[in-house]
């Protein structure tokens, strides 16, 4: 597999707040990969700094070769690296079909926005059941499809989750994470951040800790779901 995203000695943070403190990590094509660790350790940072939303302040952010982070938010977005926020942040007065639409407003995906609505319906037919309902009134669970469903609409090359399980039920956390593991599946590459711990690193291939924004550890999820430090830092065990 080759690498689609490679973050290299990247610092980034809130004015004169530093989060994050050179941070090296990748991404390979076709992979779910997480990135865990304690509330407060810079994972949102971490996104936020991918996607343009956060200036670097050092290192370098490269998405298939080039380096993008001094481009806009919506210069990257256009390259397919979408993030679904934490909180999903929809449009909460408007419907489902609505929001789904909002998802393929950029140039290159107006193309596709027939096709890639029909897949969204079969791939999460609740939400086409759903369709002139609006966004405000849906469960967490059919909330956070609607966001990841949204994200989709833009064709994403990678796909960036900024913990998709936060303040479910465990069903639907375990629903959640099933859809992304279909997602993958289907060929889109997967970042996930996630505070459930043991989940993500179920469903991954590869890790990251975060820790007061370094990167603690990292190695192949099967490997680090039996580290001892995991076991007892994270996993209660």
């Amino acid at each position: 597999m080759s690498k689609l995203l490679e973050i290299e000695g990247v610092c980034s943070g809130y004015g004169d707040v530093k989060v994050l403190h050179d941070i090296n990590l990748y991404v390979e094509e076709g992979e779910i990969l997480s990135v865990v660790g304690a509330n407060g350790a810079g994972k949102t940072t971490l996104m936020r700094t991918i996607s343009g939303q956060l200036p670097t302040t050092a290192g370098e952010i490269r998405f298939m070769g080039e380096a993008v982070n001094h481009l806009p938010a919506y210069k990257i977005a256009e390259r397919g690296i979408i993030q679904v926020p934490e909180g999903r942040r929809l449009f909460p007065y408007m419907t489902v079909h609505e929001n789904l639409l909002i998802g393929s407003t950029m140039k290159h995906v107006r193309a596709s926005r027939e096709k890639n609505l029909q897949y969204i319906y079969q791939l999460l037919p609740r939400l086409k059941e759903r369709e002139r309902q609006v966004a405000s009134t849906l469960s967490g669970g059919e909330q956070q499809m609607l966001a990841i469903g949204r994200a989709l609409m833009e064709n994403p090359r990678i796909l960036m989750l900024d913990e998709p399980s936060l303040g479910l039920s465990p069903l639907l956390v375990s629903t959640v994470f099933e859809l992304v593991q279909t997602i993958a599946k289907a060929g889109t590459t997967v970042l996930l951040v996630e505070q459930n711990v043991k989940q993500a690193l179920k469903i991954s291939s590869r890790a990251y800790v975060l820790e007061n924004g370094v990167v603690a550890m990292n190695g192949p999820s099967s490997e680090l779901i039996d580290n001892p430090y995991v076991k007892k830092a994270f996993l209660g065990l």
